[in-house]
C-alpha cells in the first residue's frame, strides 16, 4: 500500500506542478467563481458547451496543491463528456471523498483522480478536492438555467 500511497502522491504532485487546462480561455458560455472559505481556495473556471457535450474547461485557481491537482484531474475527465456523463462522474467522486477511504474508483474510468482516494481519509480535505468538481457544477447549472430562461 505504501507504493500506492507514494505513486498517489506524485500523480497529485505532477498535476499541481503542470496544470492541466489551467489558464482562462475564450471562447467560453459561462464562468463561475468558487471558494473553499475553510482553507482559502479559489478558483475561476470557464465552461465551454457544444449541444450536451463539455467542449472546453479552463481555469485559473489560487490555493492548495489538493485543491489545484484534483481541478486539473477532472478537466482531463471533464472534457468531451457530456452532461450526464459529467453528472455521474462526479456523484461517483464525491462519494468516495465522503467514504472516508472505504470507497475506490475505477481507474479506467476516473483516470488520475483515483489518486484522491487517500484525500478521503482527512475530511478538512474533502472540501479541497471537490471545489473544481463543484465549480463545473455550479458552470453546468448555470447554463441550463439560461437554457430555460430562453424557452
Amino acid at each position: 500500500m505504501a507504493d500506492l500511497s507514494a505513486l498517489y502522491q506524485d500523480i497529485i504532485v505532477d498535476h499541481y506542478r503542470a496544470k492541466h487546462h489551467a489558464g482562462l480561455r475564450q471562447p467560453f458560455d459561462v464562468e463561475v467563481n468558487g471558494v473553499n472559505p475553510s482553507c482559502g481556495d479559489e478558483i475561476t473556471l470557464r465552461l465551454l458547451m457544444k449541444g450536451d457535450r463539455i467542449e472546453d474547461v479552463s481555469y485559473q485557481a489560487e490555493g492548495c496543491s489538493i485543491s489545484q491537482a484534483s481541478t486539473s484531474a477532472m478537466t482531463d475527465l471533464a472534457i468531451g463528456v457530456t452532461v450526464d456523463e459529467f453528472a455521474e462522474l462526479v456523484a461517483g467522486f464525491r462519494e468516495m471523498l465522503e467514504g472516508q477511504g472505504k470507497i475506490q474508483l475505477d481507474e479506467d474510468r476516473y483516470g488520475d483522480a483515483i489518486a484522491f482516494e487517500g484525500v478521503a481519509q482527512f475530511p478538512a480535505r474533502v472540501k479541497c478536492a471537490m471545489l473544481g468538481w463543484a465549480s463545473l457544477e455550479d458552470a453546468l447549472k448555470s447554463i441550463h438555467s439560461r437554457s430555460v430562461e430562453e424557452n
